[in-house]
């Protein structure tokens, strides 16, 4: 339960985290520009943006996709609740800060089990007045955990957007399939489905240098195809929203990603080539440059 996680003793917390291996939540947030991480994440990252130096903008247009599969189905559809599994440290706009600005009553739950997350988690906890966060330390790999305790938070008798973005790529197809499956069918008529996966489709040699940048640290990394993809929403009967499983980079793209703030140049050239990756402007992006595929589905 959220409550008793963020209860948990700090020094508890510290022995939970192993800083002399890499954790893809901590590598992701090195390519976001955070600042929880390791130089064991650290070194990930820059190994990984060696072997595809425009691979940020991977991590960048999968985070734009939820910003705009978000804003979607909060303005268009009318969604007002959000279960966010794999959430990620936090960081600007996350599922919270976009659903509320568009309807303040949006309830949102996050689940990560990494303990970096969890000491971080009361930043994903700031909700408006009128709306409900609240934060779950589980796994992907226990959906039934996740869902009893979601319905502390959820009603599971309206509909619910499902985000499992950029999470189900760490999980092996005999424990993938069926994980989307058990969630999907806890969800009430009219719930979506919002996914994004790394693919070798689009760019196969870069993708596969980075591949190997991550399994050489010991990450399940698994690169599946268009049709594998699709599968995760085939197989619970749900109807794929337009234009359906594409590079993220071309779901519903409205060249509005947020453009960071310029530091001055000199500070700029004292910095090393993945601390520089924050700064820059991603909306120059081609088909050349993106490994993700990205959808969003609908349960009849």
């Amino acid at each position: 339960m959220s409550g008793d996680a963020l209860s948990q003793d700090p020094a508890e917390l510290r022995r939970r985290i192993d800083t002399t291996k890499a954790h893809p939540a901590r590598v992701y947030d090195v390519f976001l520009g955070g600042k929880d991480n390791y130089p064991v994440d650290r070194a990930a990252a820059a190994a990984a943006l060696a072997a595809n130096p425009r691979g940020y903008l991977d991590v960048r247009h999968n985070r734009d996709f939820m910003r705009r599969a978000v804003t979607t189905l909060a303005a268009e559809d009318g969604i007002r609740q959000f279960l966010d599994i794999g959430t990620g440290l936090p960081t600007a706009d996350n599922v919270h800060q976009i659903a509320q600005r568009i309807a303040p009553g949006t309830r949102v739950v996050y689940v990560d089990n990494d303990p970096v997350v969890l000491a971080h988690a009361r930043a994903l906890l700031t909700s408006g007045p009128e709306g409900r966060t609240d934060y779950i330390d589980a796994d992907l790999m226990s959906p039934a955990q996740i869902l009893e305790q979601a319905a502390k938070t959820l009603d599971f008798d309206q509909p619910i957007a499902l985000c499992l973005v950029a999470i189900l790529h760490f999980v092996e197809d005999e424990e993938a399939y069926p994980i989307v499956r058990e969630l999907v069918d806890a969800l009430p008529s009219g719930s979506r489905l919002v996914l994004s996966h790394l693919t070798e489709d689009l760019n196969p040699e870069n993708i596969r240098a980075v591949q190997r940048t991550y399994t050489e640290r010991g990450f399940t990394f698994v690169l599946r195809a268009k049709a594998e993809v699709e599968r995760f929403f085939a197989e619970s009967s749900l109807e794929l929203a337009e234009p359906g499983v594409v590079p993220a980079h071309h779901w519903r793209f409205d060249g509005d990603a947020p453009i960071p703030e310029q530091p001055d140049a000199g500070y700029l050239d004292t910095l090393d080539d993945i601390e520089k990756v924050r700064y820059r402007d991603i909306n120059d992006v081609t088909d050349a440059d993106i490994n993700v595929y990205a959808a969003v589905g609908t349960k009849g």
